[in-house]
């Protein structure tokens, strides 16, 4: 009797012991990494990619349509404007370089109008007038007309710059985050290109007109896309964040630990003051600020703005043939930023944005090299080729890396309660730095061509030390996460 009853007890005992294993194993299992969703509940919040995320991201960067067709605009119009409306060189540089004075007045009230109004408000308003810049130019009678279109624009993509990335960044999941804020510099790049191919083809006023198109879609899409769901939680709106973060991550996903998460970062946040100016240079938000100031001003500093702006000059000082060249580069960039798009959340940040900077690097050697060979002798034959090789090789470089990421960064790094005071700043000094080297790029190229692509080689090498010792990797990390790590 008692044998059996020990046995019995044996028995239960491994029993219990095999269930407590085969729950800890499935345990175990939900808590890995897998692409699939269990059947044993609601799938997270970040499994799926659904239609309103697609759709809400595709509104947004027709924003960065505009962006791109503004800032390439210059170049192709330039020998059509300065001989239709009698320009001078002076002249047609203070109409490239006026829309960044725009843009720097934009950003200085960016993150505060976005935190204000919301995401959604802040894009309507800046492609208000960036439509009235557009229809401005062309049907512009003066240079001042010209200027005050210019202008504009310029303001309307202050905004842009600033709330399309932050809004994209809002709204997708963690695992996919990357891929869809690139998705800003995939449509900046398509608006460059489109007006690089079709502005050897029509006039500079019809081509005006070619870029309202995009604003004037925005306007009337903003209204079916909902707005951002960390913005919505920060003023309060809790129902509307709750309906419009299932909406996102579709019917059956489980939003509820994503949802407590945004909950208590915006909670810990929103215990201290919102930011002003000053208060950005506390210690606490030392790093966050050195990564996106950096980050800004080397993007800029390596001149990109002004090669674009003025593709058309550069080559022909090179006595390479304008259309063909900005025709071949408005085609080569785009598969180079589809690249650059579907590595960032596989490669990551960092390794993207070292390889663009060193190309770039490289690239900018090779340019200056070649205008170093018209002094030369014999060897003058070689520069209309090697720059057209470089030029675009220098393309393909920045369209993989610096040409977005930074801005990707700049949309992770801040927390909620500084991130429009920061927002502003890093976004006001890369139009500031845009302008210096937009206003300066001609009358660069007039001192010496080899001279200034040398110097921004050396601007590209020193960006790739910066990335190398102060930019960390984001991806795959929620921003409530990143905020944490680096404040």
């Amino acid at each position: 009797m008692e044998r059996q009853s020990l046995e019995e007890g044996l028995l239960q005992a491994t029993l219990l012991e095999s269930q407590r294993r085969t729950n800890g194993t499935r345990a175990d299992f939900r808590d890995t990494a897998s692409p699939f969703p269990l059947p044993s509940g609601p799938p997270p919040s970040s499994s799926f990619i659904t239609a309103v995320l697609v759709f809400s991201t595709l509104v947004a960067v027709c924003g960065s349509f505009c962006y791109g067709s503004a800032i390439c605009y210059s170049s192709p119009a330039e020998s059509g404007i300065m001989q239709d409306l009698s320009l001078s060189v002076a002249a047609y540089s203070v109409f490239g370089s006026i829309m960044t004075v725009g843009g720097m007045i934009g950003a200085i009230i960016s993150g505060r109008i976005a935190d204000i109004l919301g995401r959604r408000p802040a894009m309507w308003l800046s492609e208000i007038f960036c439509i009235f810049g557009w229809f401005t130019i062309a049907f512009a009678k003066n240079a001042l007309w010209l200027d005050v279109g210019r202008l504009s624009i310029g303001f309307g993509i202050g905004l842009i710059t600033y709330v399309v990335p932050v809004y994209i960044a809002e709204i997708a999941p963690k695992d996919i985050r990357g891929i869809f804020t690139a998705f800003n510099q995939l449509m900046t790049t398509c608006g460059c290109s489109l007006v690089f191919f079709i502005g050897n083809l029509i006039s500079w006023r019809t081509l005006a007109l070619v870029g309202a198109i995009p604003c004037l879609l925005q306007i009337v899409t903003l209204f079916f896309i909902p707005e951002s769901p960390r913005w919505l939680e920060k003023i309060g709106k809790e129902k509307e964040f709750e309906t419009t973060l299932q909406r996102l991550r579709g019917k059956n996903a489980d939003i509820s630990q994503e949802a407590a998460d945004i909950r208590d970062h915006i909670e810990t946040s929103q215990q201290e003051s919102e930011a002003r100016w000053l208060d950005l240079f506390q210690r606490r938000y030392a790093n966050s600020l050195t990564i996106g100031v950096g980050l800004m001003l080397l993007q800029q500093l390596a001149g990109v703005s002004g090669m674009v702006y003025y593709t058309s000059t550069i080559f022909e000082k090179s006595g390479f043939s304008t259309s063909i060249g900005t025709t071949a580069m408005a085609i080569i960039q785009l598969p180079a930023t589809v690249v650059g798009v579907l590595l960032l959340d596989k490669a990551g940040r960092r390794p993207l944005l070292m390889i663009s900077a060193g190309g770039m690097c490289l690239f900018c050697f090779l340019v200056g090299l070649a205008f170093c060979f018209q002094e030369i002798p014999h060897m003058e034959k070689f520069t209309p080729n090697l720059v057209f090789i470089s030029l675009l090789g220098l393309c393909v470089a920045n369209a993989v890396g610096m040409a977005g990421i930074p801005w990707v960064i700049m949309s992770e790094i801040f927390p909620i309660n500084v991130k429009a005071t920061a927002g502003s700043l890093v976004t006001l000094i890369n139009w500031s730095i845009s302008w210096l080297m937009t206003y300066t790029f001609n009358f660069m190229l007039e001192w010496s061509c080899a001279g200034t692509f040398l110097i921004f080689s050396g601007v590209n090498l020193a960006t790739v030390v910066f990335v190398e010792n102060m930019v960390p990797e984001t991806k795959g990390r929620t921003l409530e996460e990143i905020q944490e790590t680096i404040n």
